[in-house]
């Protein structure tokens, strides 16, 4: 695989990615994909919710009172707002989840796992965590999970760079 060369005169101050840079990332993209796509399949088809739906029954099952303002919900969850009012909506059907106004803020909203919302997770849990650790975890060593980890946690946290030598 080559390195992109500068597409144009104002492209020469870029630091493209070399090749095995390059590759990294598109390893990266292609994984996570992949792996989103396959959990969020088997939840669908095992018990009729998708990952993002999953992720707020587990965020909601995890906050004190098992009840989020919405606003927080949807930072919790990764998703805009107008797509976890959609999810939410969608669990309120269900019965999984109900919305309460907020009373320090009208504006404001709680997300509330019902009973039956908390009977779902825990039973799309069983099945949800066996293919992660399908996917994921039975493909690494103990050291290569605390590596990726470690990895993980600077790429979440979106820090300074690392000062990292050139080999």
């Amino acid at each position: 695989m080559s390195t992109m060369a500068p597409m144009s005169a104002e492209d020469e101050g870029v630091r493209w990615l070399d090749a095995e840079e390059q590759a990294m990332w598109r390893h990266l993209l292609t994984a996570e994909s992949r792996i989103e796509e396959e959990l969020d399949r088997d939840l669908q088809t095992r018990n009729g919710i998708g990952l993002v739906e999953f992720g707020i029954l587990v965020a909601l099952s995890e906050a004190p009172g098992m009840r989020m303002r919405m606003r927080m919900l949807a930072d919790s969850v990764i998703v805009s707002k107008s797509r976890l009012s959609h999810q939410i909506t969608r669990l309120e059907r269900v019965g999984y989840v109900r919305r309460e106004p907020c009373e320090e803020d009208r504006r404001g909203f709680w997300a509330i796992l019902t009973d039956d919302g908390l009977a779902a997770l825990r039973e799309a849990a069983k099945g949800h965590v066996a293919r992660v650790r399908e996917r994921v975890f039975d493909r690494l060593t103990r050291e290569q999970v605390r590596q990726l980890a470690g990895i993980m946690r600077i790429l979440e946290d979106g820090g300074a760079p690392a000062g990292r030598t050139e080999d």
